[in-house]
């Protein structure tokens, strides 16, 4: 079953985190994924105006979503996005059937 990424991003230092940008579609495609929505045009309908980029990405499953986090090397690029640089959550979310 499919799962996502939903993440929510402000950034402080573009410069910086555009060296955690670069590294990250290789690394997600690795894992299966691939990105569904990132950046452009959105409206915050609830919740806190804080964030100004938001991301969706479809791994395979839940498994895989949390390999790819998990590894190594988005560990390594993730650090470019620290400290300041950006402010970021993150969720997976696994799809599944509406119930009634």
């Amino acid at each position: 079953m499919p799962a996502y990424w939903l993440a929510r991003a402000k950034i402080n230092d573009p410069i910086s985190y555009k060296r955690y940008t670069d590294q990250v579609p290789k690394i997600i495609g690795a894992h299966g994924g691939r990105v569904l929505g990132r950046g452009g045009k959105f409206k915050i309908l609830e919740g806190p105006e804080k964030f100004e980029r938001f991301v969706v990405i479809e791994f395979p499953s839940l498994e895989a979503a949390e390999k790819c986090w998990a590894s190594d090397e988005y560990q390594n690029a993730a650090k470019h996005r620290k400290n300041g640089v950006g402010e970021n959550e993150l969720v997976i979310l696994e799809a599944g059937e509406f119930t009634r």
